[in-house]
């Protein structure tokens, strides 16, 4: 569950962002067809008699349904002093209803085999589902259940354990976080008090904790009706069928308070407001500089998109070339415009390398601006924006999840599905001529606010004339248990025309189907790996070239990853801005990007321009330019980078813990990126001999998916074939000699720390190894998802954390058995002994219905695993990798349909010992560490960020 709009939605929504208009009503259904490029997307549209808008897609390329309901409601629709209660109520739709009991929305939905979630924004939310499509008529249950028949089951119990759920959500993604507040100040001071954005979407945590069950059920009443709704399911159904079914389901639903269009208030100030904050996270300074603009789906919405990027984005930009090229004030330029509902704003991002000052970079903003207007706007630059749309607009429908998305988004925001058509119109009428006028209307000489959030004790970073922002931080407590007494009381039924609490039949599930593949070898050694997928003109590939950070030497750790940086910097041909443009003229997306065990590069193109793109990457790979000066800021950017993760507890508990399980002989012990000092060493000879030694076609393998078959993709790497020579390349091992025998508590202090990272475990299997996968299916219910037991008691039960997981995780090296999670501070001592304790009882054994529910989640999940050219993709590389056969999956299944009770309790005994793992925790230690003194560990040690042991005396209080 998640507070912003998922990315997932396709670009031309992304450069619009959402919000509310009213739908005509329709009298009768009307099939459409709207042309995209060679793609049609159809889909029917019509209106329940109370007023539910349902919009209907088939797409048979897959045996899967997705269903999305998309509610007039967002954070726009809160009032002051009562904010945060759209996505509270997000949550709580997750709890139960009248005839879904306790947790079990998602237990119903995994049961079947599929996914669901749900995101709540400033103008909208959204509930989604993705199962197997003999599982639609489950979804619709579930879903007609919370939208006419929840509001009964509404406890008080069940209202505090959210509340403090989202309370966590708050601590996780805003007060833990570096910057984490900015948004909150730029809001209250670019909107005025009352405003529909003049507060977050999370809320404000002293409304979360004043909220009662009574608002709740007044905001339910007001805007859960059908009346305020748009269903859209997409997918393998008959028509007929679907539109009976949620006749039945939703059709009965009474009407509830009309809700009335949001009038556009634009904002506009009178003078530019400026504010700095002291962040507990951040080691460097970050400026933000906000000015008001316009509400979407307007021609100056549009333009102003493409402002954003025509300032940032790239070497041509005017941004980068003064920040980052010409002043070394940073190492990366952001500028984007977001139009929402009824209103906009226009946002640079800008954050600065290590020591310098916002004064200077907001100064250099403003010399940015001027060399954008003396430069002007070429019609190139407005194409190469334009080129990048068709291939992100297919990757954003690629699955049936995403063109739920689409329909709705444009039935609410726009009153029609089929507004694409319009929508990619108004983007390609966009001129440089707009771009300039929308500048001078919203940009230029006008007032702005600016925020400067700078490492604590240093406020000279500050922007001139800053004055302090009035962040609320939450103050550090002793966790108190709040008892809310449960009255068991009958819960009302609401009246239907059929009994609802009976669970729907789900019929036959779909039978495995793999996708057929194919592979060959390549004259030079190269192996190449195939799918062949005609649904999109898309193609998707990478070539992976193993070694990556394990051919590091550990006087200079880091060569790997900024070989990765540097290659992507032009050619022997062309410059850094000449290849870029290159690659964006194409519509195309190469990355190449280092990992533990390999370097790979990715690319995503239109198929007709696969041949030009796979040449751009045989350039990149075969004729490295080696731009010294471009390495020079990439070793800035670096460094910067390492400096600031050092503040970020995920971050430094992922470090500690890698460190502490592998030991400081193994290469995966340290971070890719290396530390300040092996980066600082490292010279640009160190990468041409670490290219020169280590990339050979013998140890690599390509993989490509999309509407392109097995002898076209060969055709297409043949100069590749033919140019790039073998060599022998020699991947180090490493032996491993953790071998843990004890219960160790390590204590990394973060002082002031809203939350504590907790991971716990220690090293167990590769991946190759025969038991990884059964042991994989064991974890299932521990902790391998949303109902798995250390989320039920951490979440739903406590309410100590936003979530909880446990897993293994290993490649051909023997990885880490692992459970984790970012509790509240002051619930520290006990969300580790409850990880503990359930560990410890797991190996005891779990009931038949764990196991049949772990079987059904994991094989009738598998109708869904083929859906997306990214996810074949992902099965292509594990093939590779590890020499799977092609079938691999079927015989995963068959584990998973074979697994005894006997056997899962045997492997949970062989892998899960809490007795002898490592308990990594990142936190306040002036209030949590103490405690763990007397707690039955056999060693509890205080390690500063690097892993080193440091004692009490060194915390801070």
């Amino acid at each position: 569950m998640n507070t912003q709009v998922f990315r997932i939605l396709p670009v031309v929504i992304f450069f619009l962002f959402l919000g509310v208009v009213s739908c005509k009503k329709e009298t009768e259904s009307k099939p459409q067809t709207e042309e995209v490029g060679k793609l049609s997307i159809d889909f029917e549209k019509y209106e329940l008699e109370n007023g539910l808008q349902v919009v209907l897609h088939q797409d048979k390329s897959d045996p899967i349904v997705s269903v999305a309901i998309q509610y007039g409601v967002g954070s726009n629709r809160e009032k002051t002093g009562r904010t945060g209660f759209a996505h509270l109520f997000e949550h709580m739709l997750f709890q139960e209803s009248e005839n879904v009991a306790q947790d079990q929305f998602f237990k119903k939905i995994q049961d079947v085999g599929g996914t669901l979630n749900g995101g709540t924004w400033q103008d909208g939310t959204i509930y989604y589902e993705v199962v197997p499509k003999n599982a639609m008529e489950t979804v619709m249950w579930l879903e007609s259940d919370r939208m006419g028949f929840l509001i009964n089951t509404v406890t008080e119990s069940a209202f505090k354990n959210q509340q403090e759920v989202v309370q966590n959500e708050k601590r996780q993604r805003v007060d833990n976080n570096p910057y984490g507040h900015t948004n909150w100040v730029i809001d209250k001071n670019i909107f005025p008090e009352g405003h529909p954005y003049n507060w977050q979407v999370i809320g404000e945590l002293v409304d979360l904790q004043n909220a009662t069950v009574e608002d709740v059920k007044e905001f339910y009443d007001k805007y859960y009706g059908p009346n305020n709704a748009t269903l859209v399911l997409a997918g393998d159904f008959e028509t007929d069928k679907a539109k009976a079914m949620i006749q039945k389901y939703f059709g009965e639903i009474k009407k509830r308070q009309p809700v009335e269009k949001l009038k556009v208030q634009n904002v506009t100030l009178s003078e530019t407001k400026r504010f700095s904050h002291e962040d507990n996270f951040a080691t460097t300074a970050q400026l933000n500089m906000v000015w008001p603009t316009v509400e979407q789906y307007t021609d100056d919405a549009y333009a102003l998109d493409f402002l954003g990027q025509l300032l940032s984005d790239g070497k041509k930009a005017a941004l980068y070339k003064v920040l980052v090229k010409e002043k070394e004030l940073t190492s990366k330029t952001d500028a984007w415009n977001r139009s929402m509902e009824i209103a906009g704003k226009f946002r640079i991002n800008i954050t600065a390398n290590e020591g310098k000052n916002l004064a200077d970079i907001e100064a250099g903003v403003f010399e940015a601006f001027r060399k954008f207007e003396e430069e002007g706007i070429t019609d190139v630059d407005i194409e190469r924006i334009k080129a990048g749309l068709e291939t992100q607009f297919y990757n954003g429908i690629s699955s049936v999840l995403g063109k739920s998305f689409q329909l709705a988004q444009y039935n609410v925001f726009a009153g029609d599905p089929g507004f694409i058509t319009q929508d990619i119109e108004n983007i390609k009428a966009v001129t440089k001529d707009d771009v300039i006028r929308v500048y001078n209307k919203y940009i230029k000489d006008k007032p702005y606010v600016v925020t400067s959030f700078v490492p604590k004790g240093k406020p000279e970073l500050a922007a001139n004339d800053s004055q302090i922002a009035a962040v609320v931080e939450e103050k550090i407590k002793e966790n108190v248990e709040e008892a809310v007494a449960e009255t068991k009381v009958e819960v009302e039924k609401t009246p239907s025309a059929f009994d609802r609490s009976v669970a729907p039949a789900e019929g036959e599930a779909p039978k495995l189907n793999i996708p057929k593949s194919w592979n060959a070898s390549l004259s030079n050694g190269m192996k190449v790996y195939g799918i062949q997928q005609n649904e999109l003109p898309l193609v998707n590939f990478s070539l992976t070239i193993p070694g990556g950070h394990l051919l590091d030497s550990f006087d200079k750790i880091g060569v790997a990853n900024l070989m990765t940086d540097i290659m992507m910097e032009g050619t022997a041909t062309k410059t850094p801005e000449q290849l870029e443009e290159e690659i964006e003229l194409l519509g195309a997306s190469i990355n190449m990007f280092t990992t533990n065990e390999s370097i790979v590069i990715r690319g995503n193109t239109l198929v007709r321009n696969l041949s030009k793109t796979i040449d751009l990457v045989e350039e990149i790979l075969l004729e490295p330019r080696w731009d010294e000066e471009e390495f020079g800021r990439i070793k800035t950017k670096t460094i910067n980078g390492i400096k600031r993760s050092a503040a970020d507890p995920n971050t430094v508990a992922r470090n500690v813990y890698s460190k502490l399980l592998y030991g400081e002989k193994h290469m995966l012990a340290y971070p890719t990126t290396g530390t300040v000092a092996s980066v600082e060493a490292i010279t640009i000879d160190d990468l041409k001999q670490f290219y020169t030694n280590n990339f050979s076609p013998s140890i690599s393998r390509f993989h490509i998916v999309g509407d392109i078959d097995q002898t076209n993709a060969l055709a297409s790497l043949k100069n590749l074939e033919s140019k790039w020579a073998s060599k022998e390349v020699k991947i180090p091992t490493y032996e491993i000699a953790t071998k843990r025998d004890k219960s160790s508590l390590y204590f990394v202090d973060i002082p002031n720390a809203k939350q504590s990272v907790i991971n716990i475990g220690y090293l167990s299997m590769a991946r190759t190894d025969k038991d990884y996968f059964p042991a994989t299916v064991m974890n299932y219910k521990l902790g391998g998802s949303f109902s798995g037991n250390v989320n039920l008691i951490l979440r739903e039960e406590k309410g100590y954390t936003y979530g909880a997981r446990s897993g293994f995780r290993g490649s051909e090296i023997p990885g880490p058995f692992t459970a984790s999670s970012s509790v509240r501070t002051n619930t520290t001592f006990e969300s580790v002994k409850i990880f503990k304790d359930e560990i410890e009882k797991y190996k005891s054994g779990i009931s038949e219905d764990d196991l049949k529910f772990t079987k059904n989640a994991l094989i009738k999940s598998n109708a869904r695993r083929f859906e997306t050219q990214r996810a074949l993709l992902g099965m292509l590389q594990t093939v590779g990798r590890y020499g799977f056969a092609p079938d691999y999956i079927s015989k995963e299944e068959k584990i998973i349909e074979s697994m005894t009770l006997e056997q899962h309790k045997a492997l949970a005994n062989k892998y899960l010992d809490e007795t002898k793992m490592a308990y990594v925790l990142v936190g306040d230690a002036a209030t949590q560490f103490k405690q763990f003194k007397n707690a039955g560990f056999d060693e509890v040690l205080l390690l500063d960020k690097e892993g080193n042991e440091v004692t009490l005396k060194d915390v801070k209080p």
